[in-house]
């Protein structure tokens, strides 16, 4: 007998996700308890992490780049005097330092960490290096040596400094930027050796923690399903288009919309609602919408828009018959 598929499901959660647990153990046990044919989640977070984890369901797999490039904040305690293999509370200790910054120190310290900087990954990390983890490397005793890496920091905020030999820190950056590695970067430009013993992610693009559900706040016991509640999902789930509400909207015809969808192009100048001339750049993304339906996203390609990535297909076309003309965003065709 093959293996169940599981449901076409589409759509976000939101999970806070709890100490311990990988991000793909926590993706794998949802996918189990909402039997979806079709899961991933918008960005890592270490077993010693919590905080906001985007999952997504079927079409919103579709939209996992976006909430990976996303920007996102975090939240971490960085203690002073040691430093980790693994960067965190969960490594052995390499090196002690007797030294303890002043908070005038770490102020002093932030502006260099800050924009776009050079980074150098955790030895533990999931980077390959010559086909093998990184992480892998490490834990057989040969710990490889990872190069800088373009990182993008916004903000590092000092927060509060709890007793000398701790600090915690708000931060504000773009994608691949390690924690692990940020905080190491602050303790040695003060002057001593730290590692992260607490991290929280508490935002990831459109997503923080007021849309996060806790585990528990999950139902993942089968047992209580009846035939009545077969069907019903162990929690509700955000629209898949949710992922994508900071990039700008594009209000397209139903037969604009159809021929992006077909993979087709569109000259900008023919386009009912034109797209402003300072945004027509190659690297612009637009939301392209028909009323208040998300079709997908859409960019310019060889002075023609062309789809980047659709969350509908041709089916939605036949499958919706709406007057799109009567809708906030539509227009006549």
């Amino acid at each position: 007998m093959g293996r169940k598929r599981g449901r076409d499901i589409d759509g976000w959660l939101i999970l806070d996700k709890p100490l311990g647990p990988t991000s793909t153990d926590m993706v794998n046990k949802l996918r189990w308890a909402f039997d979806a044919k079709k899961a991933g989640h918008g960005g890592t977070l270490d077993p010693l992490a919590s905080g906001v984890l985007p999952i997504a369901f079927g079409k919103a797999t579709r939209t996992i780049p976006y909430i990976m490039d996303a920007t996102k904040r975090y939240r971490f305690t960085l203690t002073f005097g040691e430093s980790r293999t693994t960067d965190d509370l969960e490594g052995e200790v390499l090196a002690m330092s007797p030294n303890r910054p002043t908070d005038e120190q770490i102020l002093a310290a932030l502006p260099a960490l800050t924009g776009n900087v050079m980074q150098v990954p955790p030895v533990f990390s999931a980077l390959r290096v010559g086909g093998e983890r990184a992480y892998d490397m490490a834990r057989a005793g040969r710990p490889p040596e990872l190069p800088p890496r373009p990182a993008r920091i916004d903000s590092i905020t000092l927060v509060e400094r709890p007793d000398a030999d701790t600090a915690v820190f708000d931060v504000q950056s773009g994608k691949g930027v390690y924690m692990r590695s940020l905080a190491r970067d602050i303790a040695l430009a003060c002057g001593t050796v730290g590692h992260i013993s607490v991290l929280r992610r508490t935002k990831c693009g459109p997503f923080d923690l007021s849309h996060a559900l806790t585990i528990d706040q999950i139902s993942l016991d089968k047992s209580t399903q009846t035939v009545d509640n077969a069907d019903a999902l162990p929690a509700p789930l955000l629209d898949a288009a949710t992922a994508l509400v900071d990039i700008p909207a594009l209000a397209v015809t139903d037969a604009e919309g159809r021929v992006l969808v077909w993979g087709q192009s569109i000259d900008p100048s023919d386009l009912v609602h034109p797209l402003p001339a300072s945004s027509q750049g190659e690297d612009h993304l637009w939301r392209a919408m028909i009323g208040e339906h998300v079709l997908g996203l859409c960019h310019v390609r060889h002075g023609r828009l062309r789809a980047a990535r659709m969350l509908e297909n041709h089916e939605f076309f036949g499958e919706h018959d709406v007057d799109y003309r009567r809708t906030p965003h539509g227009t006549d065709f």
